[in-house]
């Protein structure tokens, strides 16, 4: 098992601070060309609660309906000037094993365990997920969560550890069988245009396609997110899909105001290296 470092009260905090940075900046570029995204998971229960990050915290996320994720990506490339944050989305030239584009902050050092051995620039990196239809009828979302599944093995190309042997077998073989970049790339996809071919017009609900397997599974009215609304959240404003509290309670319980246990209340992420002073390579 890889090594994860302990941080300290202060550097934690120093990291959400940074985190607080490259939301401000993802923000003001989004704004600025009236592109839709939501504050969503931790980070929009951090601003209820506390309004600040969770204390344990250890990063930020964001929700954007799959035209404006793609719209901003395009934009993000072409039109940023900050050379500060550097965009990080899979292409030939980069491999993140993520399923998703993230935002990196290069004015610090930070390295991910699984990570480690990417020639990428490893800053402090903030997620960026986005949302899709979810069809209605068994079959479509047989279909739609099976397409899923495809993607984000041959997108991650990582064998996944906690959600079974049968599913570890199963990509095993299958990243054994498909073992060129190319191929993988082509097969991802193919998978990626099938699982979200669905128009938000013909569905009734919103789910999140590039995360785990059981998160797939989430189903939010789409009524949930036709406006947004202002948080507060580290002194700042920010947005949340106006649904909010039922998409939080949906998400994670209803009691998703009250803290967990002390013994849960621990960073997500296996962290190998941090430096918040040291710019990393780009």
């Amino acid at each position: 098992m890889a090594e994860t470092i302990k941080l300290s009260g202060e550097e934690l905090r120093a990291l959400q601070l940074k985190e607080l940075d490259i939301l401000k900046h993802f923000r003001d570029f989004c704004d600025s060309r009236s592109i839709t995204y939501y504050v969503c998971g931790g980070c929009l229960i951090g601003s209820l609660r506390y309004g600040k990050f969770i204390p344990w915290d250890d990063d930020a996320d964001v929700f954007m309906p799959r035209e404006d994720y793609e719209l901003f990506i395009k934009k993000y490339l072409s039109e940023s000037k900050d050379k500060r944050f550097v965009l990080l989305n899979e292409t030939d030239d980069t491999f993140t094993r993520n399923c998703f584009a993230t935002l990196v902050d290069t004015s610090a050092t930070l390295i991910k365990n699984y990570q480690k051995d990417l020639d990428i620039p490893h800053g402090v990196a903030f997620d960026i997920f986005p949302i899709d239809p979810r069809p209605s009828g068994r079959i479509k979302k047989y279909f739609q969560f099976f397409w899923c599944i495809i993607y984000s093995l041959f997108r991650a190309q990582t064998i996944p550890e906690k959600h079974g042997g049968i599913m570890t077998l199963g990509s095993k073989i299958l990243l054994g069988i498909f073992r060129s970049y190319k191929t993988r790339k082509k097969i991802w996809k193919f998978a990626e245009r099938h699982m979200t071919k669905y128009k938000i017009e013909d569905c009734d609900y919103i789910c999140e396609l590039c995360a785990g397997p059981r998160i797939m599974k989430n189903e939010y009215p789409k009524e949930l997110f036709y406006d947004t609304v202002e948080i507060e959240f580290e002194g700042e404003k920010f947005k949340a899909m106006a649904g909010y509290e039922k998409y939080l309670e949906l998400a994670f319980g209803k009691d998703y105001m009250t803290p967990p246990p002390k013994e849960e209340q621990v960073i997500s992420h296996d962290l190998a290296y941090l430096d918040l002073n040291t710019p990393c390579k780009k």
